[in-house]
């Protein structure tokens, strides 16, 4: 029996699982808003691969509405809908057998209350599943790790070791745990998060993702005014001597385009790099601006022979988040013998 490892994204999926968005303490006046973005991005992703919908009870139908018949909706207890990091991180070895990592989720340091039904979600959707269920004490979500399949994990300082996740823990605890869980055998720490992201205290999904072995997509505003401007070269500066774990150099892909764009009154960043690998696509967050066309061919040159989709995801962003932090893949099972 071999180990289990975390797929990278552009792995095949079974599907994508969401979260239908209801707390209004969040959205508040936008609410209608997101929901019908959270559809869009549902219906777009539908397009390549089986989409899960999971709506809080008394909320399933109003979200079959929304979405359409493309997307099964199911009901379970939830506080909030931010998938990437409440649900399962799924894993795999080579002998045919998947678990979900179930890590503990505290709000992002406890932002938002309650959230006791988002820490229990990810164990009710691998009942729900049928899948195994490996437990770890460990806060941690999706969204501040990304993984390119063969060892090789990048996250953040600002994000991992920040006091309000794992106050007990080293870096060095930490990084075993990654290992552990996620079958990872080197892990790059970037020094930083976005400085506008005080909602997840900088997830690397608004920072950097992997493309395919080797390759990182890279947020590098080309606006010295923009916050991110210094501290997003110098994560650059780690990554360009950085090796992945088989010992190789990373090839870097600038994504130097971003937007911002207003929402409620509130200026709000929506962030390219945090899109969605689909089976056969990407479904990037857009603004409805004119950096939207120069950032998708970017990021459609980085995935070559997947259909680039953007999605309007301005509430989203408003929310704290983009299409990315809204999903979590489920990989297809594959033997290696």
């Amino acid at each position: 029996m071999t180990a289990f490892r975390m797929p990278a994204e552009w792995s095949e999926h079974e599907g994508c699982l969401m979260a239908w968005p209801t707390r209004v303490d969040l959205w508040d006046s936008v609410l209608d808003q997101v929901q019908d973005e959270y559809a869009q991005v549902a219906r777009a992703i539908a397009e390549f691969e089986p989409v899960t919908m999971v709506a809080p009870p008394g909320h399933g139908a109003a979200a079959r509405t929304r979405c359409g018949d493309g997307v099964q909706v199911i009901e379970l207890p939830l506080d909030d809908s931010w998938f990437r990091d409440s649900a399962p991180l799924f894993v795999l070895d080579g002998d045919g057998r998947r678990a979900g990592v179930d890590f503990r989720f505290n709000a992002w340091g406890g932002k938002h209350h309650p959230y006791d039904a988002d820490d229990r979600i990810s164990g009710l959707l691998l009942e729900h599943l049928g899948i195994e269920r490996v437990p770890s004490a460990m806060i941690l979500e999706g969204g501040s790790v990304t993984v390119d399949g063969e060892g090789t994990l990048i996250t953040t300082e600002q994000c991992l070791l920040h006091p309000n996740r794992n106050p007990g823990m080293s870096r060095g605890r930490i990084e075993e745990e990654l290992k552990e869980r996620l079958g990872v055998t080197k892990v790059i720490w970037l020094p930083y998060g976005g400085l506008l992201d005080t909602e997840t205290d900088g997830h690397v999904d608004g920072v950097c993702a992997f493309a395919a072995p080797g390759k990182v997509v890279v947020s590098l505003p080309d606006d010295p005014a923009h916050p991110d401007y210094a501290r997003m070269r110098a994560n650059r500066a780690v990554l360009e001597v950085s090796t992945d774990a088989r010992g190789s150099s990373l090839e870097i892909v600038d994504v130097p385009q971003t937007v911002f764009t207003e929402v409620a009154g509130c200026e709000v960043e929506v962030s390219y790099l945090n899109h969605y690998v689909a089976n056969g696509g990407v479904v990037v967050p857009v603004a409805g601006q004119p950096q939207d066309e120069d950032a998708l061919a970017v990021i459609a040159a980085a995935y070559p022979g997947r259909k680039v989709v953007g999605v309007r995801a301005a509430a989203i962003a408003y929310g704290g988040g983009g299409v990315h932090c809204i999903t979590q893949q489920i990989p297809r099972v594959r033997r290696t013998a």
